[in-house]
């Protein structure tokens, strides 16, 4: 067995790095850490993400199996908040604002359409509601 801790980082491949820092940084609120040529890094906290443009030999694998959503934990006073300034950012909601588990949740995408989560429960809360 592994003994994983927890998430270390995610990469999401994006079609435009400018326009995907704008949505992570302006939008979110996540700490632009290092940006280059075809790559960003940005954080939140303990979370880090790294952001890849696609260049042209990697648009064939577009539609392959991948991540379906990534979830980030935000506590429950914030929650309202954040769903009002996805609102007036115009972010396509997908699913919510719901009650889930321990929690509330809302899905929504990003400009590329990967799908984004934020949630104030815990996972044993979510186990013990399942739905």
């Amino acid at each position: 067995m592994i003994p994983i801790l927890g998430i270390n980082h995610l990469t999401l491949t994006v079609n435009s790095l400018m326009r995907s820092l704008s949505f992570y940084v302006d939008v979110l609120g996540a700490v632009l850490v290092h940006r280059g040529r075809t790559d960003a890094y940005i954080e939140w906290g303990p979370v880090w993400i790294c952001l890849l443009e696609r260049g042209e030999a990697n648009r064939a694998e577009a539609g392959r199996a991948g991540m379906d959503h990534v979830a980030f934990t935000i506590s429950d006073s914030d929650f309202d908040h954040a769903v009002e300034a996805l609102k007036a950012h115009s972010v396509r909601m997908i699913r919510g604002p719901v009650a889930r588990g321990d929690g509330r949740c809302v899905n929504f995408l990003d400009p590329d359409g990967i799908q984004l989560e934020l949630n104030t429960g815990s996972l044993s809360g979510r186990m013990k509601d399942w739905r």
